[in-house]
């Protein structure tokens, strides 16, 4: 099936088998190694895209249900050499060791901090009708689905609230 997806602002047309999944799509057909194939069972985050702004699991996600549709990447969030500010948090906390979830990492948070300003509640949300304070326990619940099994969960703690106290 012919399927368009603007990927990292440019628009990509692929025939692809309707069966392949955008993690798939992005690696295989694109070149874009960044999103990882951890688990392939949507499990540990490390596949982790923003899809229209809202982060997803790129292997759960067919394809062809994304056309025209937006993916951003970890290759379209920063570069070396001008990385994005949430990527120099996470290098200056050390927020990574082997570095294989930290591409799913960094596009959720960026995700959950956006769903925080939409005001989307958590499971750790007190009051619903209040502004949501990006607490330790708001950011542990909202990135519960990214694992890093070296874990480095203190370091990424630290690089998110860097990263939103300096964006706030």
């Amino acid at each position: 099936m012919s399927t368009t997806i603007e990927v990292n602002g440019q628009a990509r047309t692929l025939d692809l088998d309707p069966r392949t999944t955008l993690l798939d799509a992005l690696r295989e057909h694109l070149g874009l190694k960044g999103s990882k194939k951890g688990c392939d069972h949507g499990q540990c985050g490390a596949c982790t895209v923003l899809l229209n702004g809202v982060r997803v699991n790129a292997c759960l996600s067919l394809a062809v249900a994304c056309d025209g549709d937006k993916v951003t990447t970890i290759e379209g969030i920063g570069q070396p050499g001008n990385l994005h500010p949430l990527q120099k948090a996470f290098v200056t906390e050390d927020a990574l060791q082997c570095g294989y979830c930290t591409p799913g990492q960094i596009c959720s948070a960026l995700g959950m901090l956006e769903e925080v300003r939409a005001g989307w509640p958590s499971q750790v949300t007190d009051d619903l009708g209040a502004p949501i304070p990006l607490s330790a326990a708001e950011i542990r619940e909202r990135m519960s689905g990214n694992i890093c099994r070296c874990s480095a969960y203190p370091q990424i703690l630290a690089a998110i609230e860097d990263y939103a106290g300096d964006a706030a």
